[in-house]
């Protein structure tokens, strides 16, 4: 706890500043490391690179980044809001281990991490062919804060090494190779996540996306009602996006959302000035005039401006392709 120097009229006389030392020498400093990362798994993705996750530390820890350790060697550090990362270079068919450590502001380290371990598959000369998509997607809430997918199994001429989830477009995690479900945790209460699964082979050829599939997270004890747009679609057609959704049911119209394209705030939509409001819980929808090329690639999602003024949990995402 740091102390405050009382104030004083006259000057300092060399007592007094003793005294004011005194004060101000009892903040103790931090040397208090925050406590190690939990979780940590390594997943070879191919025969040079692999695949090490852990869970988030808790916002008391006051964790300010991470470092990744191949045996006792640095090979990558991290901000706090990466939990995941792909360490490449490595040797074929080479048993590896990896630990990570947390770091905190006054720069503390934790302890390491218990050990992931993971050997890397063989090399394949010469193999540029990715392997088949995921046939079937499928994923349910687990808890306000977590989600369980399961998919179909690829294949691949030289055998599947891995799959990757995609969320947004961005990788989240990475299961093995005999793997066909995971739980995906970190997410948020009342939130509309859209997923998509990669497999990937020894050789780091990645399959195209398997179906995507959506799971709204229910809302956390206290949450009220849930906030995000349902059923969200977006259909191309010449010069316009025809969107269409379910208003959240707050008890009140909603008259405002704010669209995001290709994860970007681009405009809000807004009811009531010329434009019925949708009531609660009622079909919506509206037409956007674009100008852009036809071939041009968007993913859009937007959100609801709720009554007490805060905007909500987001809608699914939607992938779509301007049209000639």
């Amino acid at each position: 706890m740091r102390s405050t120097a009382p104030t004083l009229a006259l000057p300092l006389t060399g007592a007094a500043l003793t005294v004011l030392v005194a004060l101000t020498a009892c903040t103790p400093a931090d040397t208090q490391g925050p406590p190690p990362p939990a979780g940590l798994t390594a997943q070879a993705g191919s025969a040079g690179s692999v695949h090490v996750m852990w869970r988030a530390a808790a916002e008391a820890d006051g964790v300010t980044g991470y470092q990744v350790f191949q045996a006792d060697r640095l090979v990558r550090e991290l901000p706090a809001d990466k939990t995941m990362v792909d360490v490449t270079g490595l040797a074929p068919l080479t048993a590896y281990a990896f630990t990570v450590r947390a770091k905190d502001a006054a720069g503390n380290l934790s302890g390491p991490s218990t050990a992931a371990s993971v050997t890397t598959p063989a090399a394949k000369a010469d193999d540029r062919r990715a392997p088949t998509a995921p046939a079937t997607t499928a994923g349910r809430p687990d808890g306000p804060r977590a989600a369980r997918l399961t998919w179909a199994a690829a294949t691949d001429d030289t055998g599947v090494t891995a799959y990757d989830v995609y969320q947004g477009g961005v990788r989240i995690h990475t299961a093995g190779p005999g793997e066909t479900g995971t739980t995906v945790t970190g997410l948020r209460p009342d939130t509309v996540y859209t997923f998509t699964v990669r497999a990937r082979d020894g050789a780091d050829n990645s399959s195209p996306d398997g179906p995507a599939v959506d799971v709204t997270t229910p809302p956390a004890d206290g949450d009220g009602p849930a906030t995000s747009p349902d059923g969200f679609t977006a259909l191309a057609s010449p010069g316009e996006v025809a969107l269409s959704w379910t208003a959240p049911d707050t008890g009140r119209p909603t008259t405002e959302y704010q669209l995001y394209v290709n994860g970007r705030p681009t405009t809000v939509i807004q009811f009531g000035i010329g434009a019925a409001v949708p009531p609660p819980g009622g079909r919506v929808e509206h037409r956007l005039t674009v100008t852009e090329p036809a071939g041009t690639a968007w993913t859009v999602k937007l959100r609801a401006r709720l009554p007490d003024g805060n905007w909500g949990a987001f809608s699914a995402e939607r992938r779509i392709t301007l049209a000639k």
